[in-house]
């Protein structure tokens, strides 16, 4: 089996203020600290992936700005493929505002970007060679493009299918066949707060692996017509940001090195867990040798 992944979605660059608590109303804070790292849902997945041995293409869409420069460079430091990425001239590049306090908890405020081209292409020959793909809602065309030549080589689609505006999950999520959800997206996508019900609504329309992940609570799957838990470490965390990210990554990783469903859901959980109580964005991945350490404690 391949250990790479092609991933397609967002790229943002973080801006991240830590505070001794969230604020409780509009005003003036004063910060314990600011820290820039790269963000966004499938730039992170495709770093984590890199940190856990793999090999990651991402593919994404940025400006002719400083925050490209500063993503594309922080991507590269830290191994990622950026040989997919599309570059618009005039066009703006996505960044983000997080405030974080000292429980982990955020506030996130992204700017998309603007300008940006719907239909800036995937290069086919990225998925040479690899194992999986994984895709974000926060690029429709790009999803549904990497979904189509993964399902032309018989390769495992994943989809973060967190909120998006109305209708796109919809649309992309019977295009894969591992549809991970947040717990907002879920709820969105069914209707339904209840995490299990909602699964039970979403397999009547769609094929293959459904879960939803629950932050702290670990996940749940349906499996035998059931919602089945696989439940977190319990974790001091330092900062949430980007471990739903770091989750599928690692989960898109593990299929493509031929693990089960059953046996990528307890690693990716691992990897997510171990990032939250690390925080530092991504300089704060966890390695194999630490995602195997945790495994061999709690699940083996």
């Amino acid at each position: 089996m391949s250990s790479r992944v092609v991933v397609a979605g967002i790229g943002v660059l973080d801006q991240v203020w830590e505070l001794p608590s969230l604020p409780p109303a509009p005003g003036k804070y004063i910060a314990a600290g600011l820290r820039v790292t790269g963000g966004g849902m499938a730039a992170t997945a495709a770093v984590a992936i890199s940190a856990l041995g793999g090999k990651a293409a991402w593919c994404g869409r940025l400006g002719t700005d400083a925050v490209a420069d500063s993503l594309l460079s922080r991507l590269r430091q830290h191994g990622v493929d950026t040989r997919g990425v599309s570059i618009t001239p005039g066009a703006r590049s996505p960044s983000s505002g997080v405030l974080v306090d000292r429980g982990g908890e955020r506030i996130l405020a992204v700017f998309p970007g603007s300008g940006l081209p719907e239909n800036a292409p995937i290069p086919e020959h990225l998925l040479d060679n690899a194992g999986a793909v994984l895709a974000d809602p926060r690029w429709i065309g790009g999803a549904e493009r990497l979904f189509a030549l993964a399902a032309a080589r018989g390769l495992p689609r994943v989809l973060d299918a967190d909120i998006a505006p109305p209708g796109v999950l919809r649309r992309l999520a019977p295009q894969a066949d591992h549809v991970i959800f947040s717990q907002r997206g879920l709820a969105d996508y069914a209707g339904t707060d209840d995490p299990a019900r909602g699964l039970a609504l979403t397999v009547e329309t769609l094929r293959g692996s459904v879960a939803v992940t629950l932050g702290a609570a670990g996940s749940l799957w349906w499996r035998g017509g059931r919602a089945v838990p696989v439940p977190a470490p319990q974790i001091a965390a330092r900062d949430t940001t980007g471990c739903g990210d770091v989750f599928h990554g690692a989960y898109a990783l593990a299929l493509a090195e031929g693990l089960t469903p059953d046996s990528a859901a307890p690693f990716a959980t691992a990897a997510a867990a171990l990032k939250a109580e690390r925080g530092e964005g991504w300089d704060g991945m966890p390695d194999r040798v630490a995602v195997e350490s945790m495994l061999s404690k709690l699940w083996r």
